[in-house]
């Protein structure tokens, strides 16, 4: 199973954020254990770097985001990616370019919080806790 993560599944872990971290965290262990193959967008780092720099020194940002880079794979994304992200005409072009990135991995499906923001994705969205539901 291939799972495109949003930014806010990773966020939940990172930063402990209740009441969801226990769901994101689950997430997390399918991708570790490889039950799961878990991608994250480049866009994704780009937005925890500029999230994480609020609150963390640089070594520790590196050592994040190596640390990430064990669980999840992180997917470039190309000029022909943000051309068909724009051309879908979403409000929010941030999740325009997810939803193009997990169609073009043939992700199974996105993993985020805000659903809602996917609804016109090809690859359908769930939250941690619905997926998790599904197994």
């Amino acid at each position: 199973m291939k799972l495109l993560i949003d930014a806010n599944i990773l966020l939940d872990v990172l930063q402990n954020r209740e009441p969801h971290v226990r769901a994101s965290s689950v997430i997390w262990k399918l991708c570790e254990t490889e039950r799961a193959k878990g991608y994250v967008s480049a866009l994704t780092f780009a937005n925890l770097v500029y999230i994480m720099r609020r609150e963390l020194d640089p070594k520790k940002i590196e050592d994040t985001l190596q640390a990430l880079s064990l669980i999840f794979e992180f997917a470039d994304f190309s000029t022909s990616d943000l051309s068909r992200a724009a051309e879908l005409n979403w409000n929010d072009f941030e999740d325009a370019v997810q939803s193009v990135t997990a169609e073009r991995l043939h992700a199974d499906y996105i993993i985020t919080r805000n659903v809602r923001d996917f609804v016109r994705s090809k690859v359908i969205a769930f939250t941690p806790t619905e997926l998790i539901t599904r197994l």
